[in-house]
C-alpha cells in the first residue's frame, strides 16, 4: 500500500510549511504520543500471545492506565518497558527490536502514523482543552475526544491522508467539511430503506477519486457539515435530526473505511429488527438507518468507495455524550453516574441479547443522556457491527430479516462474544479504571448483570473466569488483518 502515512519526522516538515504555529505544540507532545501508542502495544503483547511472556519484563500491564498518556495536559509523558532485556521509549522502536516477521514492517508504519496523528491532535487541543471539559453540543463533544481507540495502538492512524489532510478533515482537529453532492445515473443506484434521489454526498478527501470512477458527476453542491468522532460521519449543518456516514478510502485503526454492499443492504433491516425488539425494553433508543445508497459499475456491482448512510440523530436539544469520551469528562463521570449508566445499560443489553441480537456496545456506537447529572437514556449507532441469532429470535417469536454478510450467526458463543468484548471488557472496564474504587464499582455491575441476565447460559458466560478482547494488534499482524482475533482478560466479577 502506497498511500501516504506521515510519520513524525514527515509531519513535522509538512507543519513548518503549513502550520507553523504547531510546531513547538507538537515537538512537546510527542512523548507523550509515543507512550500512549507503545502502553497499547506493550498492553498488547502481553494479552495477545504475540510474544513469549519470558521475553517481557516485569508484571502485566494494567488494561487500561496510566492515567494521563493521552490528554493535552498530561501528567505522564514517558513510558519506558523492557523486552529481551533492552529498554525502550518508542512503540515502533520495539515492535523492530522484537523482530517478530510476519506483517511487522506493515504494522510499524501503521505505529509511526498513530503516534504523529497522536501528537498532532495532543498539540492542536491544548489551547482548548479547558473549553473541552464543558462542551454540551453533541459535535462539541465528539470533537473533544483527542486519544483515540482506548486500547488499539494504531489508535491513531489515518492512512492515505497526508498531514494537511488529517488537519483538515480529522474531527480532533474540529474541521468544517463541505460535502459534495454528485449525481448518479439512476439505471446505477441501489439504496434501501427510504427511497432518496439518485444523488449522493460525497466526503471532499473521496471526491477527486469519486469523480475518477466516471460512474457520478460534480453538481456543485455542498453540503456544511461537521465530522464526528468517526471521520467519515458527520452532523448536517442544515439537518440536526441526521447524521451522514460516508465512504473514504482511508484507514483508521483496522479498516479502510469504505461501505460494503452488505452493509447498504443490512442497514434499515437490522435498524428496524432492533427498533422492535428495544419495545421489550426500557432506556434504549436506535438510531436508525433510514436510507443507505450505494452505486453499482456496469457489471452491476455496488462500489465500496461510493456509498452513504443516512442515519437518525440523537435529540439535538439533549445532553448527549459518547461513552468513550466520560473518562475524559471528570464533571460528567463519578461513581454515583457510574452506577446510574449500569442500571440504565445492562437490562436492554442483555434482554435483547437474550432475545437474539448482540449489539457492539462499544464507547463509540453508545451514546447516554443525561439530564440533571443523571444518565435517563442510551441511543445505540451503526448497525454494521452486530450479530443476530435466528434460533434465539425464532424462541422468542419473532422472524429472522434477511440479513447478509457477518451479522447473522448460529453461534451463541459468538454472539455473546461481540456483546461481552465491547459492553463488558472495554467500556465498564475503561470507565471503572478512570474512576478508581474499581471492586465496589463492579460489584454492582455483578449485582445488576445478574438480575438481567436472561438466560442461565448467558448468565454463566458472563460471570465465567475471563472476558474476551479483540486482539487488535495480532489482527494487523495476520495475512488477513480483518479475520477476528479474541484474547482474554479477566473477568472482575466472575
Amino acid at each position: 500500500m502506497n498511500a501516504p502515512a506521515p510519520d513524525e519526522a514527515e509531519t513535522l516538515h509538512a507543519l513548518r510549511r503549513h502550520r507553523p504555529d504547531l510546531v513547538d505544540g507538537y515537538g512537546a507532545a510527542l512523548p507523550a504520543a509515543r507512550a500512549a501508542v507503545l502502553r497499547r502495544l506493550w498492553g498488547a503483547l502481553w494479552r495477545e500471545g504475540i510474544v513469549a511472556r519470558d521475553r517481557l519484563t516485569g508484571p502485566e500491564p494494567a488494561l487500561f492506565g496510566p492515567a494521563g498518556t493521552g490528554g493535552p495536559n498530561s501528567a505522564v509523558t514517558v513510558v519506558t518497558v523492557v523486552a529481551d532485556g533492552t529498554r525502550y521509549d518508542h512503540p515502533t522502536r520495539l515492535l523492530e527490536g522484537l523482530r517478530l516477521g510476519g506483517h511487522s514492517a506493515r504494522l510499524a508504519r501503521e505505529l509511526d502514523n498513530s503516534v504523529a496523528n497522536l501528537a498532532l491532535a495532543l498539540a492542536n487541543s491544548a489551547t482548548t482543552a479547558n473549553s473541552a471539559n464543558s462542551a454540551t453540543g453533541l459535535v462539541d463533544i465528539e470533537q473533544a475526544v483527542v486519544d483515540g481507540h482506548p486500547l488499539h495502538p494504531c489508535c491513531r492512524t489515518r492512512i492515505g491522508m497526508t498531514t494537511r489532510d488529517v488537519l483538515a478533515y480529522a474531527p480532533e482537529h474540529r474541521p468544517r467539511v463541505d460535502l459534495a453532492v454528485v449525481d448518479v445515473d439512476p439505471a446505477r443506484w441501489r439504496t434501501a430503506g427510504t427511497p432518496v434521489p439518485p444523488r449522493l454526498p460525497v466526503h471532499p478527501w473521496q471526491l477527486p477519486r469519486a469523480l475518477a470512477t466516471g460512474l457520478v458527476r460534480d453538481t456543485g453542491t455542498r453540503l456544511p457539515a461537521h465530522p464526528l468522532m468517526s471521520l467519515r460521519t458527520l452532523a448536517l449543518g442544515g439537518d440536526p435530526a441526521v447524521h451522514l456516514k460516508t465512504a473514504v478510502e482511508v484507514q483508521m485503526t483496522s479498516a479502510v473505511r469504505t461501505l460494503s454492499a452488505p452493509a447498504v443492504h443490512n442497514g434499515p433491516l437490522a435498524s428496524a429488527l432492533v427498533a422492535r425488539l428495544t419495545e421489550r425494553t426500557t432506556g434504549l433508543n436506535v438510531l436508525r438507518e433510514t436510507t443507505t445508497a450505494t452505486v453499482l459499475d456496469d457489471a452491476g456491482d455496488p462500489q465500496r468507495a461510493l456509498g452513504a448512510v443516512w442515519r437518525q440523530a440523537p435529540p439535538a436539544d439533549a445532553l448527549v455524550v459518547p461513552l468513550a469520551a466520560l473518562p475524559g469528562r471528570p464533571d460528567l463521570l463519578t461513581p454515583a453516574f457510574f452506577t446510574g449508566l449500569v442500571d440504565l445499560m445492562l437490562p436492554p443489553l442483555l434482554t435483547l441479547l437474550h432475545l437474539g441480537v448482540a449489539l457492539e456496545a462499544h464507547g463509540q456506537n453508545t451514546l447516554v443522556e443525561i439530564s440533571g447529572g443523571r444518565p435517563v437514556r442510551l441511543h445505540y449507532r451503526d448497525l454494521g457491527g452486530l450479530h443476530v441469532h435466528a434460533g434465539r429470535l425464532a424462541a422468542a417469536g419473532y422472524e429472522m430479516p434477511p440479513l447478509v454478510g457477518a451479522l447473522p450467526t448460529d453461534d451463541e458463543d459468538v454472539l455473546r462474544t461481540k456483546l461481552f468484548a465491547a459492553a463488558f471488557a472495554t467500556v465498564l472496564t475503561s470507565l471503572a479504571a478512570a474512576l478508581g474504587d474499581e471492586q465496589r464499582l463492579w460489584d454492582h455491575v455483578a449485582a445488576v448483570a445478574r438480575e438481567a441476565a436472561g438466560n442461565r447460559d448467558d448468565e454463566r458466560a458472563l460471570f465465567a473466569a475471563a472476558w474476551p478482547l479483540k486482539a487488535t494488534t495480532a489482527m494487523r499482524l495476520a495475512d488477513d488483518p480483518l479475520e477476528d482475533r479474541w484474547c482474554a482478560i479477566p473477568n472482575p466479577i466472575s
